[in-house]
């Protein structure tokens, strides 16, 4: 989080349609609690990122911080996960079995899942 000026337009916008509500929506990561329903995503989009713009501005006014846009933060490589023994054991054995490091084969896992 930070005060400093960012680049709206590179937060993380999403268009989808809505069958509830028959529309298409966008919405922001970095701001989980905006959207905009629009008849074109084309819309959708355009107002969801001025209304990101007033929110940002209106932050920046009150010296609130900013978030930082997931696009321009440093991502070391690295994360810590925590899961039970018999889940490690049957990955361990997993990536033993295909002559692999643990962190390669989980690596290869999440790569294959996204």
């Amino acid at each position: 989080m930070s005060t400093t000026m960012i680049d709206t337009a590179r937060y993380t916008f999403r268009v989808t349609w809505s069958v509830e509500d028959d529309e298409f929506v966008a919405t922001c990561v970095e701001f989980p609690s905006l959207s905009w329903l629009a008849e074109t995503p084309e819309s959708a989009l355009t107002g969801l990122r001025e209304l990101v713009d007033e929110v940002v501005a209106d932050l920046r006014e009150r010296g609130e911080d900013v978030p930082e846009p997931l696009s321009t933060r440093h991502y070391s490589g690295k994360f810590q996960l925590r899961l039970g023994e018999d889940l490690h054991r049957r990955l361990a054995i997993e990536a033993a079995e295909q002559h692999l490091s643990l962190n390669q084969y989980v690596t290869r896992k999440l790569a294959a899942a996204s």
